[in-house]
């Protein structure tokens, strides 16, 4: 593979389609457009970014639909992460860019453990700090699945209710569709970003430790 020279702008108009064309024949016709446009500009960057930060997986495009009501079978989206304990993340879909990392599947013993953290106000401001960090940068808790209420043993008047409902201890922000990305510029942008979600993903291995290691880092 040549090296990164920016994504393909006919990438979010792929996704577009795909996602009013989600079938097996529709697939067929643009799989060759998937792979040159789509996959090859985005495993080149994941290559780039490799450099620094390890090895990275990029996911299939396939939908797992055995347990879904929605049977569409691909996704409108091309991932990649990080094979670290504690991973970093990047998206490509129609609109734009997704980057973030952490643990997306959090162990129920490093949940507990953040949990606890989060209760303490003397092990709480460091934890702030953190994020205040990274949410200098355009970072902020990715909230998915979140609770809708306090976790059992906690009140939901608690000062830090929003950090006490996570379930994903994650962290990202979105980039809409700009030319930057089109260009080899999107590799230093990029990965300046990731050595933003470096400092969150230092924080959980320093206050989570082992548990936090089984189970983190996967991204749906």
């Amino acid at each position: 593979m040549g090296a990164f020279t920016g994504l393909d702008p006919d990438a979010p108009a792929f996704f577009t389609e795909l996602a009013a064309n989600n079938t097996k024949a529709w697939w067929a016709e643009h799989k060759a457009r998937y792979e040159e446009r789509v996959r090859g500009p985005f495993a080149a960057l994941g290559e780039e970014l490799a450099v620094e930060f390890g090895p990275v997986k990029i996911f299939r495009p396939y939908r797992d639909v055995r347990f879904s009501a929605d049977k569409s079978p691909y996704k409108v989206q091309i991932g990649l992460v990080s094979r670290a304990s504690v991973a970093h993340y990047l998206q490509l879909s129609a609109d734009g860019l997704l980057v973030g990392g952490g643990s997306f599947e959090v162990p129920p013993k490093a949940l507990a453990r953040f949990r606890e953290i989060v209760d303490d106000p003397k092990l709480a401001g460091d934890l702030e700090a953190t994020l205040e960090e990274t949410a200098a940068d355009g970072f902020s808790p990715m909230r998915d699945d979140a609770l809708r209420t306090a976790p059992r043993g906690y009140s939901v008047d608690h000062p830090r209710i929003e950090l006490l409902r996570l379930k994903h201890l994650a962290i990202g922000r979105s980039e809409p569709p700009a030319d930057w990305m089109w260009t080899p510029d999107a590799l230093d942008i990029v990965r300046d970003q990731w050595r933003t979600v470096s400092i969150w993903c230092d924080w959980l291995r320093e206050n989570l430790g082992a548990e936090i290691a089984a189970g983190a880092g996967r991204r749906r």
